[in-house]
């Protein structure tokens, strides 16, 4: 199917205002932008509507690139109707997309979508070669009938908040700084599948997550989490790694969640992560990881009892 003809199915009930690209995470940036669509929306009673696309077009412009993603496509959509947009389209980026001329993709979405006005980040860009930045899609708006409003990034720190960014902080552990950068805890979701009952054994019962092959993970180590279960929050201990005192080959996401009992294999998790508590390592005897392990779990309870205020206010 064609760009054009799936722009075709949409087919909006009103005139829009439209936002366009992949809003991997929904951060504060994502945020703020979202705020100035609805607000143009509103004041002019148009809808609100936002293009996401389900795959990040570096994906397709960059063949052999590997980029994992910080929200799965079903929370992206969900969060962003959650910023009470009107509506949310999403779409692949294709290969004949990234070969379309910015004067034709300017036109369907004119077209097609009913667009009457587009506000887009200072460094956007669309068509072949990005040749459609924002003083040619001003042009294109005056001869098609729609505006185009920049809108300023926000900074955290003085750095510009970007998913690229916010996927660097992850794969170093710092979920502390990308939380801020998100405007909430970052979470991860899976569903618990049976592990080698190894924790158990050791006094500490945990859950083994299976997650999306294509998010991030954190990095290697033991983090003080919320783990939500059936619509509860728990206060939890997470560890990422390969469990080096034990030789296992493989990383694994383990969540030991306090003062639970229930069995939940097959269940669906989402972990909420707070503060990591040190790096993964190895160690000496089975007595000296219990050891810590007791250590780790009454460090994530005390972060828990008073979690660090990350988020702006």
């Amino acid at each position: 199917m064609t760009f054009d003809q799936e722009l075709t199915k949409v087919s909006p009930h009103g005139d829009t205002v439209l936002t366009i690209g992949t809003f991997d995470g929904v951060h504060l940036g994502h945020q703020q932008l979202l705020q100035h669509l609805k607000a143009a929306a509103s004041s002019e009673g148009l809808l609100s509507a936002v293009l996401t696309f389900r795959n990040h077009p570096r994906l397709v412009l960059t063949p052999g690139v590997s980029l994992r993603y910080i929200t799965a496509l079903d929370e992206r959509v969900a969060l962003l109707k959650g910023q009470g947009i009107d509506l949310v389209i999403s779409m692949d980026f294709t290969e004949e997309l990234s070969l379309l001329r910015a004067s034709e993709f300017a036109s369907l979405l004119s077209k097609r979508l009913k667009m009457k006005g587009l506000i887009v980040g200072p460094d956007f860009a669309l068509g072949h070669n990005r040749e459609g930045d924002i003083p040619a899609l001003k042009q294109f708006g005056a001869e098609l009938g729609f505006w185009v409003k920049p809108v300023e990034p926000v900074l955290v720190d003085r750095i510009v908040i970007r998913s690229s960014v916010i996927r660097s902080l992850m794969t170093q552990g710092d979920v502390e700084n990308a939380s801020r950068m998100l405007g909430r805890w970052y979470s991860l979701t899976g569903t618990v599948v049976e592990g080698d009952r190894r924790g158990r054994e050791l006094g500490f019962p945990t859950a083994n997550l299976s997650v999306g092959p294509d998010l991030v993970i954190p990095a290697d180590g033991i983090y003080a989490t919320w783990a939500v279960v059936g619509g509860q929050r728990y206060q939890a201990a997470t560890s990422i790694g390969v469990r080096p005192t034990f030789g296992v080959k493989g990383r694994t996401v383990e969540v030991f969640i306090m003062d639970f009992q229930e069995d939940i294999y097959g269940s669906t998790v989402t972990l909420e992560f707070v503060r990591r508590l040190r790096s993964e390592e190895a160690f000496s005897s089975i007595e000296a990881l219990v050891k810590q392990m007791n250590v780790d779990v009454e460090q994530a309870r005390e972060v828990l009892s008073r979690p660090p205020e990350v988020f702006r206010s």
